[in-house]
C-alpha cells in the first residue's frame, strides 16, 4: 500500500500537471472508487472546477478545488494516478478518468479496486488524522507522549493513522530497526534515549524513501509510469530469511494482523 513517501511523490509530480487546471470531464469506468455520492452526482460536481492546489495529508492524496472542496484520493494497495496524452489508451485497470482543459488525462489504475475518491468540505476528513510525522510539530516530546499512553506493541501504535499520519507497514518496520527496537516491546516501555532514536529513525527514513521517489514492491507507480526506488534499500522490510547487515536471518512475525519483519540480534 502506499505510504506517505509514495503519496508525497505523487503529489510533488502531480502538482505541476494539475495546479491551475479545470476540470473538462470525468469518466467513472467502476462505480465503488467513487464515496459518497453517486457517480452522476460526482461528475457533476466536478465539471469545470479550477484546481488549486494538490496536496498530502497522511496517505491521502488532496486535491483542492476552486468551490471550497477537496477530492479526496485514497490509492490504497494498488491505485495509480498516471498523466497521459488525450489519445493514450487508459488501459484495462482504469477505474476513473479525468480530463483537463488543457486536453490532458489523468488516469486512476487500480487493479483490486480497493481505492476510493470522494468530495468533501476543505478539512473535514484529514483532520481527523494525527500529526505529520515530518512536521516541525513531530518533535521527540511529541512522539515521547503518544506512546507513554499506550501499554501496546510498538510497531501499531506507529500504523495508527488517528496518532500519526503516514507511517505504514513498511516505514514502520525500516524505522524500528534503524532504531534498535523491537515490534513487539511495549509502547510504553521504551527509553528517553530510544524514544530520541526511534524519532529520528522515523524520519530519516521517511525523508530518504522520498528522495528515492517511493518504494515499488509491487503496484506502485510514479504519474509517469515508472517505479521509485526506495525499496533497494531497504533493510529488513520483505526480506524475509536474507542476511541482515550483521549477518543474522531478518525475520517476519504477524503483529496485529500485519507482516512484520526486523533482525532479531540489532532488535532484541
Amino acid at each position: 500500500m502506499p505510504e506517505l513517501p509514495e503519496v508525497e511523490t505523487i503529489k510533488r509530480e502531480l502538482s505541476p500537471h494539475l495546479t491551475g487546471r479545470r476540470i473538462a470531464g470525468t469518466t467513472v469506468l467502476w462505480p465503488g472508487t467513487v464515496r459518497g455520492a453517486s457517480p452522476s452526482q460526482f461528475i457533476d460536481s466536478l465539471h469545470g472546477r479550477k484546481i488549486e492546489s494538490v496536496g498530502r495529508r497522511g496517505k491521502y492524496l488532496v486535491i483542492c478545488l476552486d468551490d471550497g472542496h477537496d477530492l479526496l484520493v485514497h490509492l490504497k494497495m494498488t491505485g495509480s494516478l498516471i498523466v497521459g496524452g488525450p489519445s493514450d489508451e487508459p488501459g484495462k485497470y482504469a477505474r476513473v478518468i479525468f480530463t483537463l482543459d488543457n486536453g490532458a488525462t489523468v488516469f486512476f489504475r487500480d487493479p483490486r479496486k480497493f481505492g476510493k475518491m470522494q468530495l468533501v468540505a476543505r478539512g473535514e476528513v484529514t483532520s481527523q488524522l494525527g500529526i505529520e510525522p515530518l512536521s516541525d510539530d513531530f518533535t521527540v516530546e511529541q512522539l515521547k507522549e503518544l506512546l507513554a499512553k499506550r501499554k501496546t506493541s510498538v510497531k501499531p501504535v506507529l500504523l495508527d493513522q488517528n496518532l500519526i499520519a503516514g507511517i505504514g507497514n513498511m516505514y514502520a518496520d525500516e524505522s524500528l530497526f534503524e532504531a534498535g527496537i523491537h515490534p513487539l516491546r511495549p509502547a510504553d516501555s521504551l527509553s528517553e534515549t530510544e524514544v530520541a532514536r526511534l524519532h529520528d529513525a522515523i524520519r530519516s527514513v521517511l525523508q530518504r524513501a522520498i528522495e528515492s521517489k517511493g518504494a515499488s514492491i509491487a503496484n506502485y507507480f510514479r504519474p509517469d509510469g515508472s517505479a521509485g526506488w526506495a525499496h533497494q534499500t531497504f533493510k529488513v522490510a520483505h526480506r524475509r530469511g536474507e542476511r541482515c547487515q550483521c549477518h543474522s536471518n531478518i525475520e517476519r512475525i504477524v503483529v496485529r494482523g500485519r507482516g512484520t519483519y526486523f533482525c532479531p540480534a540489532c532488535q532484541k
